[in-house]
C-alpha cells in the first residue's frame, strides 16, 4: 500500500492565533512538524486555509495545498487536500498528522503505517493511562477496545467505569487507554466519513470519531508508549520548550 501524509494547519485558533507560525528555535512550528513527518513518510503536504501559512511552507521548501476556510475539522481539510493530491499521484492511505505537535516522534507515524493492512478502514494510536489525573482530564479522550483491537467507544469521561472502586484508585484496576489523535484512513473511507452528518454521540462528547463508529465504521487501535504533546496555548509552547530541550 502507498501512504501519504497530510498536516492540516489553520491560522485562526481561538486560544493561539497564528499557532502554526509560532517561532520555535528559529523555525515556524509547522516546519518542525513537516520535517519530523518527512522522516517517516516520503510524500507530505500541509493543508491550510491561510496564505501566510501557505507562503511559510513554500519558503522552507515544503509542499502545501490551499483549502477552504469553511472546514470544521482537520479531517475535512485532509479530505479536500487528498482529492487535490489524487489528481497527480496514486495512494491508498492518508495519514492525518497533527499540525500542533512539533515534537512528534516519527516512530508513531511508522507504527501506525506498519499496522495498517488491507482490511483496515481507519487506524489510530492509543496509549496506556498510568496516572489518575490523565484518566479524569476531559481534554484527554479515553477509549475502550474490543478483543480484536477495534475501538468500541471514545469518551471524555473515564471509561470503563469501575463500580466497586473509589475514584482516584482506578488506574491499575483495569486497562485504561488515552486516545492519541493521529489517524490513518483508507483513501475512499476518508471521503466517505466527511460526508456523514454529526450524530448525537459526537454532539454530546465533541469527538468526531464517534460519528464514524455510530455509522458502522471500524477504527483499529495501535498501541504506543510515546507521549504526544499538543500545543494549544502560548503557555503550552513554553512548557514544551522546557520539556523537550
Amino acid at each position: 500500500m502507498k501512504f501519504i501524509g497530510i498536516i492540516p494547519a489553520r491560522y485562526a485558533s481561538t486560544r493561539f492565533p497564528g499557532k502554526p507560525l509560532a517561532d520555535i528555535n528559529g523555525k515556524p512550528m509547522i516546519q518542525l512538524v513537516y520535517e519530523k513527518a518527512k522522516t517517516a513518510l516520503n510524500n507530505i503536504w500541509v493543508a491550510t486555509d491561510d496564505k501566510r501559512i501557505f507562503n511559510a511552507v513554500i519558503g522552507f521548501g515544503g509542499k502545501v495545498i490551499l483549502t477552504s476556510p469553511e472546514h470544521k475539522s482537520g479531517t475535512d481539510r485532509c479530505a479536500e487536500a487528498a482529492e487535490v493530491v489524487a489528481k497527480n499521484i496514486n495512494f491508498d492511505v492518508v495519514v492525518n498528522i497533527q499540525g500542533d505537535e512539533p515534537f512528534i516522534d516519527p516512530g508513531q507515524i511508522k507504527k501506525l503505517i506498519n499496522n495498517f493492512d488491507k482490511h483496515t478502514q481507519i487506524a489510530t494510536l492509543i496509549k496506556p493511562i498510568n496516572v489518575d489525573e490523565d484518566l479524569t482530564n476531559p481534554n484527554k479522550p479515553k477509549v475502550v477496545i474490543g478483543l480484536d483491537g477495534s475501538a468500541l467507544y471514545f469518551s471524555r469521561s473515564p471509561i470503563p467505569y469501575l463500580r466497586d472502586a473509589a475514584p482516584g484508585n482506578w488506574v491499575g484496576q483495569a486497562g485504561f487507554w488515552n486516545h492519541v489523535g493521529m489517524y490513518a484512513y483508507k483513501a475512499g473511507v476518508l471521503q466517505e466519513i466527511t460526508k456523514l452528518k454529526p450524530g448525537i454521540l459526537e454532539q454530546v462528547e465533541a469527538l468526531e470519531q464517534l460519528r464514524w463508529l455510530e455509522n458502522g465504521y471500524k477504527i483499529k487501535t495501535v498501541r504506543t508508549n510515546i507521549d504526544s504533546f499538543g500545543i494549544d496555548t502560548p503557555e503550552d509552547l513554553k512548557d514544551a520548550l522546557q520539556r523537550f530541550q
